[in-house]
């Protein structure tokens, strides 16, 4: 399996940590997954859809290499008032990128992302009620070797 994909289906493993309990607002019942789906295309809510976007290299001497692997998260949430369960959601998610900014994405090589940050946060605003969109942006660092 790629670095790309293994980075992928790690972050969407993360996120199945958001239960309800232990400090997340929002339940979603470990409807995270690995792959791109549009909201009119589900029927589970909550639900996070993680995918890889571009690359970016930057090269060093001593044959050392950063990735920048772009990571979009498509979160969808349904309800009476689906701003607000968005909004929850968003926050939930972004406390599992903070606590999980060094993420190891294959134990058998021992390789790990350097850092994870989030690059933006964008939402339908309430256009497509009783639904809610929302899309973070994630900036993925790790070596490449």
């Amino acid at each position: 399996m790629s670095k790309r994909n293994s980075i992928v289906k790690a972050l969407a493993e993360k996120f199945k940590i958001i239960d309800g309990s232990t400090g997340y607002r929002t339940n979603i019942y470990n409807n995270s997954f690995a792959k791109l789906k549009f909201w009119d295309e589900t029927s589970d809510f909550p639900s996070i859809y993680v995918v890889a976007g571009s690359e970016a290299r930057e090269y060093h001497p001593s044959n050392f290499t950063w990735g920048y692997l772009g990571v979009s998260l498509k979160i969808y949430c349904k309800g009476e008032d689906s701003q607000q369960l968005l909004e929850d959601l968003l926050e939930d998610v972004e406390n599992v990128i903070d606590a999980n900014r060094v993420l190891v994405y294959d134990e058998t090589n021992g390789y790990e992302t350097t850092e994870i940050l989030v690059t933006s946060i964008t939402t339908d605003e309430g256009l497509l009620a009783p639904y809610a969109i929302g899309e973070i942006n994630l900036q993925v660092r790790y070596q490449i070797m």
